[in-house]
């Protein structure tokens, strides 16, 4: 039932941290890396809003702050 949630979960939990070494070692790839995470922590925000428990909606509010957070960095 909620496989989709926890496959979502587990992008947003690789991406995030992945931009923020990736923007330590300098890429010129930002803007594009950013423009993935904010979709994929999105994705993953609205994924868990839809299911009632709290965990889920401590998650969704997580991921879409990380959303927030990459959107900053996309040029």
């Amino acid at each position: 039932m909620m496989v989709e949630c926890i496959r979502l979960d587990r992008e947003c939990a690789d991406i995030f941290p992945f931009l923020a070494q990736a923007m330590g070692r300098g890429t010129p790839f930002i803007s594009e890396l950013a423009e993935v995470c904010v979709k994929i922590c999105e994705s993953c925000g609205n994924e868990c809003k839809k299911y009632d428990h709290e965990h889920c909606q401590k998650c969704a509010e997580a991921c879409l702050g990380y959303a927030e957070e990459c959107r900053k960095k996309v040029a």
